[in-house]
């Protein structure tokens, strides 16, 4: 399985980049692909999703520096920004997986045991997508499947700047809490530890070898 770390780019254009290597993981002219990757400022909707859960005025969002985008996957509205690790697999998950539902659990039980190696307690909530603590909801759960082929993925609150949710209803729900793993600690957490750990924890949940690539080898 590839992984690939993007750094920080522009949600549009990872979003571009997601759906070329969406294609070509289903015509099988390329392995599975994790890509890692830091945001500019900007709110999501996701097809199910309601715009009243949008707080403020859209024509608002460009005064503040925030991109918005309806997009595709599952969920309602999210925001990604610096210090938020996201991640966007695309995998083939009819191969051992055999469905969406042991795909998003694969991707909770991931985050739960990174969040454990920085001693921070993760846990899922009854018929609730994503990872929880005891201070609130820190990692937001997203995805798309066409063909078998997942893409979009994981928000990983660890730097976040969480005054941004104050914007939205996060995930569609008003009264929901989100947290960072920086605000738990009370310290900042380096990302650079963080993406080894998960990485390290994907190849165990997912039973995958990961291969580090750079962008350009697979597209």
């Amino acid at each position: 399985m590839n992984i690939i770390d993007l750094g920080t780019r522009d949600y549009k254009e990872v979003w571009d980049i997601q759906k070329i290597i969406h294609e070509r993981r289903v015509d099988d002219m390329v392995d599975d692909t994790l890509f890692l990757v830091e945001h500019d400022h900007v709110l999501t909707l996701g097809k199910s999703g309601k715009r009243e859960n949008l707080l403020i005025p859209e024509g608002m969002l460009e005064e503040k520096g925030i991109k918005y985008y309806e997009i595709e996957r599952g969920g309602d509205i999210t925001y990604h920004g610096p210090g938020q690790l996201v991640g966007y697999p695309i995998m083939n998950i009819k191969q051992g997986l055999a469905g969406v539902r042991p795909f998003i659990e694969h991707l909770e039980d991931m985050i739960i045991h990174t969040l454990g190696d920085f001693n921070v307690t993760g846990n899922k909530q009854y018929k609730m997508i994503g990872v929880w603590t005891d201070k609130g909801k820190i990692c937001s759960i997203g995805v798309a499947v066409k063909h078998w082929v997942s893409l979009h993925g994981f928000a990983l609150n660890v730097n976040t700047d969480l005054s941004y949710f104050h914007l939205i209803h996060p995930c569609g729900m008003p009264d929901i809490t989100m947290t960072s793993m920086e605000k738990i600690l009370g310290h900042q957490v380096n990302m650079h530890d963080v993406k080894l750990r998960l990485v390290k924890n994907f190849e165990t949940v997912f039973n995958q070898e990961m291969t580090s690539r750079c962008l350009e080898k697979i597209l």
